[in-house]
């Protein structure tokens, strides 16, 4: 009889009891992986993702005129480019670059000796030809003449005087003056130097009052009329702001624009304002209108709209962030208009928008804030 380790077993039961072993190491592992996985993902839905901080104010109620916000230029209230009209040698220059000037001021005169001299023959001719008509007169009542003498004495003395006036005319143009008082430019002549007919010697320009032109859409016909208030403003003039009125509005819109053309006149008593300065303008309307009043950096732009981020707490009692999309009105300094989508009341994101999406819970820290100033001026150095 043979011993316990020396049975033998059947060969399709050893790959039987193999296959049963293999399955339930199998079975093992794959169990344990499967708790595995369960127990990380359990572990995910049970964290929260950490807040984000973010600064906030609420939104503030307030009435606002409407205005028509435009860009445009400024231009001279009088301005000429002063040429020569006539041929001449300069024998004096009576200005300076920059320097202010009367009307009537006596800017270049030109040589005219020779024009002198022929205005004194013109005259003893001009005075002849007169004693002439006089006698020819005189006799023609006596019938001593007749009366083609009187005629021809007539037209005599009427040729000298066209004369004389003639060159009086070409010495007055050689003599150049200020048209109108203003600021002249940079001098382009020189003693000496000889000028030809249309050379270019000065600018001139009138600049209190000034102008500013702009284009408004043609929408906009209906609420314009001369005499509205217009507040202008220019980079260069960060801390001021210039008033003016509008003055005239053309007839005609441009055909290919389809805008209207807008004139307004500014004082410019220091001459701050300088012509061809690129200005904002903004057109005050006589309505008024309530708005919703937040920092311009409130406002997130994209290309499917503007919108902001109110703060308030969700279902679980949690304060986060919704999107909400508004509609964007009128800015005056650091603050920005809302015609719609936000109530007074709401508290809105000022700063930090940018890790926030639609239900993420954030945490207010107003320690500091943006701006929030209608008219902000330059810090003081």
């Amino acid at each position: 009889m043979l011993s316990p380790q020396y049975v033998r077993i059947p060969m399709n039961k050893r790959i039987l009891l193999t296959a049963v072993i293999a399955l339930g190491v199998l079975g093992a592992i794959f169990g344990f992986k499967y708790l595995q996985i369960r127990q990380a993902k359990a572990a995910m839905a049970a964290r929260k993702p950490a807040p984000a901080a973010v600064t906030t104010t609420p939104a503030v109620q307030e009435t606002w005129r409407s205005t028509l916000h435009a860009v445009g230029s400024l231009e001279s209230f009088r301005g000429v480019t002063l040429r020569a009209e006539i041929e001449g040698r300069i024998v004096h220059v009576g200005f300076e670059s920059g320097a202010r000037v009367q009307a009537g001021d006596v800017l270049v005169e030109l040589d005219s000796q020779a024009e002198t001299a022929q205005l004194r023959s013109n005259e003893a001719t001009a005075r002849l030809a007169a004693l002439n008509l006089v006698r020819a007169r005189d006799l023609r009542e006596n019938s001593t003449n007749t009366q083609a003498d009187l005629d021809t004495a007539e037209a005599t003395a009427a040729q000298t005087a066209a004369a004389t006036e003639a060159t009086k005319a070409t010495l007055a143009k050689k003599r150049i003056v200020a048209p109108f008082a203003g600021r002249l430019g940079l001098r382009q002549v020189n003693p000496g130097q000889f000028l030809n007919k249309a050379d270019l010697i000065v600018t001139l320009e009138a600049s209190d009052p000034i102008y500013a032109d702009f284009s408004l859409p043609q929408q906009d016909v209906t609420q314009l009329r001369p005499g509205l208030p217009v507040k202008v403003s220019i980079d260069a003039f960060a801390d001021r702001e210039f008033d003016g009125v509008v003055e005239a509005i053309d007839p005609r819109i441009n055909e290919t624009t389809r805008n209207l053309r807008v004139r307004a006149r500014l004082p410019n008593p220091d001459e701050a304002l300088r012509p061809g300065m690129f200005v904002r303008v903004d057109v005050v309307l006589p309505d008024e209108r309530p708005v919703v009043v937040l920092p311009a950096t409130a406002i997130v732009y994209s290309p499917y709209g503007d919108s902001v981020y109110v703060v308030a707490k969700n279902e679980q009692g949690v304060l986060a962030a919704q999107q909400r999309f508004v509609q964007v009105g009128p800015k005056r300094g650091d603050q920005i208009s809302l015609l719609g989508g936000v109530k007074p009341g709401e508290e809105i994101v000022t700063a930090g928008q940018g890790k926030l999406r639609p239900g993420t819970p954030v945490t207010v820290n107003n320690s500091v804030v943006p701006t929030n100033n209608p008219a902000p001026k330059p810090a003081e150095s």
